[in-house]
C-alpha cells in the first residue's frame, strides 16, 4: 500500500480538476459578477464532479491567465475563501494549486485543510510567462516552518508551457529530483492543459523512480484512461470533464460518470497485478 491508497482509498485514483473562474486581480475578473459568482461556479463544478464518482478534487486558479510565478495576496485569500464556502459540499480528499508559486500553495494548504498540492518546485525554465525560476530548498524549509510536513507534495517535473533550460534527460531529471528532493511524487504533462502526456515518456520516468509515485498530469480522456492508467499510478484530470471537452466550460456530470464507470473496469480488470 503506497501514499496515494491511504489518502484516496483506492488503487490509481482520479484527481479531478476544480478550475476556479477568475478571481479579484486577474485580468478576467468579472466585477459586475463578482467574487460571489466565482464561488457558485466552482460550487456547481464541485458537485458535478464528486456525483460523477472521482476520488478527489484539486482547487487551481486556472482562469488566473497570464500566470504569475509569485502570486498576489489577493488571489490566496480569494482561493481560501472560495474552498471555506465549499467545505461543507466536500466529501472526498482535495489539494490545491496556486499557479505557480509554490509557496503560496502550501500555504494555502495548511489554511484549508489541503491534504496535497502540486506545483513546479524545481528546474530553471523558458515559459511563456518569462524566465522561470525555483528554490526547491527553501520551499522545503518553509514547508517546515509552516507546519505543512503532512502536506503531500506533487513535482510537476516536465511543466506546461515551459522548457528545460538545459539539455538534460527525462529520466535523469526524474532521479536527481526524487534524489534531491524528496518529492511525494512526480506529475508528467503535455504542453499545455488538456494535452495528451506521453505514455512513453511516463515509462521512462517509472523506470527510472520505480519507487516514487508518477501521475499521468494532462490530457487523459474516456479513450486513452485505460492506456494511461496501465503505466502511471494514477492521474489529475480536468479538461475532460468539461462540457465538450472545453476547459473553460463547465463540468459535465455525464461525462465525469462515464470516464469514472471506465476507470472503475480497468482498476478491477487490473486487481492483482
Amino acid at each position: 500500500m503506497n501514499w496515494l491508497t491511504e489518502v484516496f482509498g483506492v488503487a490509481k485514483p482520479i484527481i479531478a480538476m476544480c478550475h476556479l473562474r477568475a478571481l479579484p486581480g486577474d485580468p478576467d475578473f468579472d466585477p459586475q459578477r463578482g467574487l460571489s459568482w466565482v464561488i457558485e461556479q466552482a460550487r456547481a463544478d464541485l458537485k458535478a464532479l464528486q456525483a460523477g464518482g472521482v476520488d478527489a478534487v484539486m482547487f487551481s486558479n486556472e482562469s488566473s491567465l497570464p500566470y504569475l510565478t509569485k502570486v498576489e495576496p489577493i488571489t490566496v485569500a480569494c482561493m481560501a475563501r472560495i474552498i471555506a464556502e465549499l467545505f461543507d459540499d466536500l466529501n472526498v480528499p482535495f489539494g490545491v494549486n496556486v499557479l505557480w508559486d509554490a509557496t503560496a500553495s502550501i500555504d494555502l494548504a495548511v489554511a484549508t485543510g489541503a491534504l496535497f498540492v502540486r506545483e513546479i518546485f524545481t528546474g530553471v525554465y523558458a515559459s511563456d510567462f518569462g524566465l522561470w525560476n525555483t528554490e526547491v530548498g527553501r520551499v522545503a524549509r518553509h514547508r517546515k516552518a509552516v507546519h505543512a510536513q503532512h502536506v503531500k507534495l506533487l513535482f510537476n517535473i516536465v511543466p506546461e508551457a515551459a522548457g528545460y533550460l538545459a539539455e538534460r534527460d527525462l529520466a535523469d531529471i526524474a532521479r536527481s529530483t526524487v534524489f534531491n528532493a524528496r518529492p511525494d511524487g512526480l506529475c508528467v504533462s503535455g504542453l499545455t492543459a488538456g494535452a495528451e502526456t506521453s505514455v512513453t515518456a511516463m515509462g521512462r520516468v517509472k523506470e527510472a523512480v520505480p519507487d516514487t509515485i508518477v501521475l499521468a498530469n494532462t490530457g487523459v480522456r474516456l479513450e486513452n484512461v485505460a492506456e494511461q492508467l496501465a503505466v502511471a499510478d494514477g492521474a489529475i484530470v480536468g479538461t475532460t470533464f468539461k462540457r465538450d471537452g472545453y476547459i473553460w466550460n463547465e463540468v459535465d456530470e455525464s461525462r465525469v460518470r462515464a470516464f469514472m464507470e471506465k476507470v472503475e473496469r480497468t482498476r478491477s480488470s487490473t486487481a492483482g497485478l
